[in-house]
This record gives C-alpha cells, structure tokens and sequence, in this order.
C-alpha cells in the first residue's frame, strides 16, 4: 500500500513538473527580464545606422530603455527628409516615426537634446534630454549604473555631468567615437579625418567628458566601430522581407546608396553599421560575470582631449575602457533573428 502510495506521489510530482515547464515555455524563458537601465542618445536624422541600432534595442527585453534623446548633428540637417525646426527636433520626430512603424509610438520617452554643439567646455547646454539623463543617473548607482549609450556628440552627457557632477559616478557612457589609438596598435584609414566625425561634431563636450568628469567611458573609436560592415546582399534577405520595420530600414539605406549613384559616386557592396555596438554593449552581455564577454577591450589612460581634438597624453589620466574587436556574428545574427521573431508576432 506505501509502495502505491508512493508512486502516486512520484506521478503527481512528475506531472507538476511536467506543466511548470510547460507553462515556463509558454512564458517564453527566453524573454529575459530587465538587467540594465539605458538611455539612448542618437543623431537619428543623420547616418541609418542609428536607426538600425535603435531598432534592436527596443527590441532586447534585457533593457529597461529610460528615455531615447534626439541629439545634434552638424547643423545642416544630415541624410534625413524628416521636418523639424533644428537637427535635435528632427532627430527626435525621425524616431516617433520608427516607432509608430514598430506600433510602439508612445512606448517610451522621447525628448530632444541640445539643437548645436558645445562650444565652451564649462557651459552645459540645458535641454530635455540633458535633464533626463541627471534624473535617471541620480535613481543609479555604482554597482547598479546608468548605461548612457551615445553614437553621435557627447553634448548632452556632458552637460548633464556640469549641471549636475554628481552623477558621474552612476553612469556607465558607451561611446561610438574618437579616433584611433596607438596604444591599441590601431591603424588609421586611407583619407582619414582629423579629428573622427562624432568627435569633431562637439569637441568641447569631448572636453568636458575626457578632461573633466569622473564618467566610466567605453569606447568604441573609428577603427572599431568601421569592423561593422554590413553587405548589401545581407539586408536584402535578412532585414528587408521582415515586416514594415525591415522595409523601413532597407529604404532608408537604399536611400543612402541611390544618393551617392545619383552624385556619380558608388557606394560598393557594404555599409557600416556603426552603432550597433551600443546594444552589444548592453543587451548582449554574459549571464555569468556579467559584461560584454565577446569583445575585447584594453584600458588606456585617458588622454586630454586638446582644442583641436587630438589625443594628449594625459599623466593623470584615469583608465578607461577602449574596445579593439567586438563580436559582430553575434550582434549581427541577433538583430536578424529578432527582426525575424517581432515581424513574425505582428501579423
């Protein structure tokens, strides 16, 4: 009579254990909950890639996306049609316009950052976006950081730490910017700029960031983020037949292509994706000893950022992280399989 007993009790269990799995799998294990507070900050009516990245993360449930900030370009508009009265409002309208694509308009806060560069590395730049990132910074902490992922112009973060420099402590800045290091054995690319793009869009905020503030900087420079080429062919098969969002992502680089045929220039097979790193950095972590696991970083001492924008050795410099290979396979594959899986519960 135990023995039966027994055996009841051992198949009751076993169907218990049967249905919390199943019930586990119907939940989706895999959706994974919020591990890292982010804030985005993009020149979003500039260059697509910020539209790629910003797509990818939205869609990485590991990140708890604070606010999206629509920052600055150079003053004349970038590659976008979008309307707006200065670069940070169209880059703010270019991004309500990717998430009501997405039918996620409203889902998160969207708010515009500073309308031109820094000029003065003392003087903050007082926008919406630079108050949202001290608001969010100070709920921080060290040990449970504000991820600020920036891939254009260092404006806003660095009048968020002059208003307030307190919160340097709590924020993490992953940056796509800067050129190249010799320390890493970096080599330049033919017909370079000096100073790289997004660091010349506001040299004083790189200033005030580099020289000034106590913000733990991830790099990402030009000889790194230029690592994530992304063919043609690709996004045709892997982006393109996904929904409204991968249609929308393919013309907006077609765009990009079709303007330079149209000025008698080609554009070759393969465009940079270079904002992409922000959600490698970020969503696609290690579970274990959590970090960006993947890729590979050295420390470099920060350098002095001079009025010209070139690397000055700096004695007192703290350590910084500067990236010198990152995971593309895995930042590549996952936004395709991503794209595939929300087009997939759309219909």
């Amino acid at each position: 009579m135990m023995r039966r007993f027994l055996m009841l009790v051992c198949v009751v269990a076993c169907l218990g254990w049967d249905s919390s799995l199943r019930a586990q799998s119907d939940a989706s294990p895999f959706e994974a909950g919020k591990r890292y507070s982010v804030i985005i900050d993009n020149d979003f009516c500039g260059d697509p890639d910020g539209l790629f990245q910003l797509v990818h993360h939205v869609l990485s449930s590991s990140c708890d996306i604070k606010g999206i900030v629509g920052a600055h370009l150079n003053g004349r508009g970038g590659f976008s049609q979008i309307e707006g009265a200065d670069d940070a409002e169209k880059s703010v309208n270019k991004v309500n316009e990717l998430l009501d694509v997405m039918g996620m308009k409203g889902k998160f806060k969207v708010v515009g950052g500073a309308a031109v560069g820094m000029t003065d590395p003392q003087q903050p730049i007082v926008s919406d976006g630079a108050k949202l990132i001290v608001e969010e910074a100070l709920k921080a902490t060290p040990q449970n950081p504000l991820y600020v992922c920036v891939g254009g112009p260092l404006t806003d973060i660095a009048s968020a730490w002059l208003m307030n420099p307190e919160i340097g402590k709590n924020i993490i800045l992953i940056w796509i910017g800067g050129q190249e290091y010799s320390e890493t054995g970096a080599i330049v690319p033919p017909g370079y700029s000096m100073p790289e793009y997004n660091l010349n869009l506001s040299i004083a905020a790189a200033c005030t960031v580099f020289n000034q503030s106590d913000i733990r900087i991830w790099q990402i420079p030009r000889d790194v983020y230029r690592q994530c080429m992304y063919s043609m062919a690709e996004l045709e098969l892997k982006v393109r037949p996904y929904g409204k969002v991968g249609e929308y992502l393919y013309q907006s680089l077609a765009g990009i292509m079709n303007m330079g045929k149209s000025r008698g220039f080609s554009m070759g097979e393969t465009y940079i994706l270079g904002d992409s790193p922000l959600v490698l950095m970020t969503a696609l972590m290690s579970n274990f000893e959590t970090d960006p696991a993947s890729s590979h970083y050295q420390y470099v001492t920060a350098p002095t950022i001079a009025e010209d924008g070139s690397y000055r050795y700096n004695h007192n410099g703290r350590r910084i992280r500067v990236y010198d290979r990152i995971d593309t396979r895995m930042m590549f594959a996952d936004m395709e399989a991503k794209l595939e899986l929300f087009s997939k519960k759309q219909r």
